[in-house]
């Protein structure tokens, strides 16, 4: 029995343009960093303090503290400025699928790579509220653990603040590599989404239990009695 939905943000439940790989890919070349379309993909859906300082050493800079900051600080900056211009909006039938889960009696959490003044300000213009009869459960930010994604700790803190104990009753569902790496490290079901930038083929590389259109599939899916009885990435 399924209890709860872990869900990316960008790429996965949110439209945001590919603003977020032109605000990391600008932030990185402003610091005096070159780095390839490869290297940005395999960062995304990472930590964004963390991308940044492995796409500096990757583009020949070296990555200490103090740059690290100032160019995640301007990535911040370079970001809002794309949302201002065009702000996020919901991916095609997430709204509806987050409320047909929470109707079933699933719980629905959202971990993304994004800090938590990112975050707040996106959720806040979709008017995605959470807790207290909201659309979410909860939401974790990759500043409120150890380490983001690919390690499991985004999604561990969702099962915390969600009351879900058994990993094989967590669904993990994002677009990137590093989604499906995150729910594999957690001992979660993991589901890739074909609404970032990344094709099936890229997506069946990583451990999964499937590989959907989008979000809006989920219910489906959780509805299949086959479900119950998974327990264990193929």
């Amino acid at each position: 029995m399924i209890e709860l939905v872990a869900l990316d943000m960008a790429g996965t439940t949110i439209d945001e343009h590919g603003d977020v790989y032109r605000a990391l890919e600008d932030s990185v070349v402003e610091a005096g960093a070159q780095v390839s379309a490869e290297n940005l993909q395999a960062w995304m859906g990472a930590d964004k303090t963390e991308a940044i300082a492995a796409l500096l050493e990757l583009g020949g800079v070296r990555a200490d503290a103090a740059l690290v900051e100032r160019t995640f600080g301007r990535f911040r900056e370079i970001l809002a400025g794309f949302y201002a211009a065009n702000p996020p909006v919901p991916l095609d039938g997430v709204e509806e699928a987050l409320r047909s889960l929470k109707a079933s009696g699933i719980k629905v959490a959202l971990t993304t790579g994004f800090s938590r003044d990112v975050a707040d300000p996106i959720l806040a213009t979709l008017g995605w509220e959470v807790g207290g009869g909201g659309l979410l459960d909860a939401v974790v930010t990759s500043d409120e653990v150890p380490r983001g994604r690919p390690a499991p700790h985004m999604i561990h803190r969702a099962m915390e603040r969600t009351g879900v104990m058994d990993v094989s009753a967590v669904i993990a569902a994002g677009d990137t590599v590093n989604d499906l790496q995150a729910a594999a490290n957690a001992g979660v079901m993991g589901v890739g989404v074909l609404t970032g930038k990344l094709d099936a083929d890229a997506l069946g590389q990583c451990p999964n239990f499937a590989i959907l259109d989008g979000v809006k599939d989920l219910p489906t899916l959780v509805a299949q009695s086959r479900w119950s009885s998974l327990s264990r990435p193929r």
